[in-house]
């Protein structure tokens, strides 16, 4: 069962904008930390952003003033809307929720989605 989907990726030529939502599962309880992780073409997973339960946020700094990440707790979901899109901002997009239930943490991966910028 996927715990995490996610959707929003495409082709936006350089400053260009493109908004990444990523819904958890409604089964998911006491979320702690969502986000976004990009890996670019040769290079490993990196962080982009990260919002925590009490609406704290932290940003890699190649994107900070760019990028905005917010969650809807109601809706189990997170968003990070891209602004002023550059194309070394290309690669594969991973949303990442984790938090504690009463089995124990929980740490889970979405699947992935395409970010490409033309320059």
């Amino acid at each position: 069962q996927d715990q995490l989907v996610e959707s929003g990726g495409g082709l936006v030529q350089a400053g260009g904008s493109l908004r990444l939502s990523c819904a958890a599962s409604k089964s998911l309880f006491s979320i702690n930390s969502m986000g976004w992780y990009r890996r670019a073409p040769g290079k490993q997973r990196e962080l982009v952003a990260t919002v925590v339960s009490d609406g704290s946020t932290n940003y890699a700094d190649s994107v900070k003033g760019r990028f905005t990440i917010s969650r809807d707790n109601a809706k189990n979901t997170v968003y990070l809307q891209m602004n002023n899109l550059k194309p070394e901002d290309t690669g594969v997009y991973y949303c990442n929720v984790a938090g504690s239930s009463w089995v124990g943490p929980y740490d889970y991966w979405g699947q992935g989605t395409q970010v490409t910028v033309s320059s």
